[in-house]
């Protein structure tokens, strides 16, 4: 097994990006939720959305190009350049990219890209597939996908990374999770008064 470089720009840079992109797009969401700050500066709370998604997305394709180039920087493995090696990691990213592209199609962009951060709310709780076999798909979906990537191509440098983005989404869920938990008991709570208020009328 070839020895990573672990002060590679390239390296370096793509493991920064992973770190960044989830802790940037929590802090905005967050802020945005406690103080409506992009909801007030765009017009509206789905111009606030389209914005995030937006960023969201395009931090999403410079990490996944930071990622391509940082592999490529790095030698290959031998041992992981063999066909099941091979079918293995293109099984995992086939599986990765449905589960992260099915994802999108249930929620659509507003449920996707935090859209209750932005007082945008589906009708439901969204339990079919892939959400019927797995939790957080979109996640596991997009690590299963990097892992498959760094497969396919042999690279070491890659699985390091691709475990970085397991790791660093695992911290994201702690606190994304319990947080949309709370956004959802306080409209619920909202909602039943006004529902008590209009009876009362």
């Amino acid at each position: 097994m070839p020895s990573i470089v672990w002060s590679e720009p390239t390296f370096l840079l793509a493991a920064a990006s992973i770190v960044f992109n989830p802790v940037a797009w929590n802090i905005v969401a967050r802020r945005e939720y406690k103080t409506r700050f992009l909801t007030r500066a765009l017009g509206g709370k789905y111009n606030a959305c389209y914005l995030l998604a937006f960023s969201i997305f395009t931090l999403g394709l410079l990490r996944d190009y930071l990622f391509a180039i940082a592999m490529e920087a790095q030698s290959t493995s031998e041992l992981l350049n063999n066909a099941l090696v091979h079918a293995i990691g293109a099984i995992l990213a086939g599986a990765g990219v449905v589960f992260v592209l099915s994802s999108m199609w249930m929620l659509g962009v507003t449920g996707t890209y935090l859209g209750d951060y932005c007082d945008i709310f589906l009708d439901a709780r969204v339990t079919g597939f892939p959400f019927s076999i797995i939790e957080n798909p979109m996640y596991w979906g997009s690590t299963m996908n990097f892992v498959g990537v760094a497969l396919w191509n042999s690279s070491p440098a890659g699985l390091v990374l691709s475990f970085i983005v397991g790791v660093v989404y695992k911290i994201a869920l702690q606190y994304e999770g319990p947080f949309t938990n709370e956004i959802y008991r306080q409209r619920a709570i909202h909602k039943k008064l006004l529902d008590h208020e209009k009876r009362s009328r």
